[in-house]
């Protein structure tokens, strides 16, 4: 992923309406692009320490049905080897992959947040909804 993608998901972790963006990201990328922006999403995702209780609210939020086979798969655990699986689910299920991790990322991203937020050395913790704050990490971090 680039740097603006980070920023975009990492925007939507604090509630900023960015999800139309992010979704018009994903649909214009190939399947290849696609699957490196999934992984990405999912190092996003383990830097954020979920816990198992997350799954549930994650699937709810996502608004997806639970019987899908996405969420059955993050239902067995948040581990890499796991979510590894659900990207390798064919492409027909990425957007469902794409919605039940980006609100996976969101729930355990806010526990983080209330941690984190204003370290200086973590810009993803920085309030992002301030423009200032991004043309910094812009221009720290090409």
């Amino acid at each position: 992923m680039n740097l603006d993608i980070d920023i975009l998901i990492n925007k939507y972790g604090q509630d900023l309406d960015v999800l139309d963006q992010i979704q018009d990201v994903f649909d214009n990328l190939d399947q290849v692009k696609q699957e490196e922006m999934l992984n990405g999403i999912t190092y996003l995702i383990l830097q954020s320490k979920p816990i198992y209780e997350d799954v549930e609210v994650a699937i709810n939020s996502s608004g997806l049905k639970p019987s899908l086979t996405p969420c059955i798969l993050l239902k067995k655990g948040v581990l890499n080897a796991n979510l590894q699986k659900i990207i390798k689910l064919p492409k027909r299920e990425y957007n469902s992959v794409l919605k039940l991790f980006l609100n996976l990322f969101k729930i355990a991203y806010k526990r983080r947040f209330d941690i984190e937020k204003n370290k200086n050395d973590k810009w993803w913790y920085s309030d992002l909804s301030d423009e200032s704050n991004i043309n910094k990490i812009r221009k720290t971090n090409r």
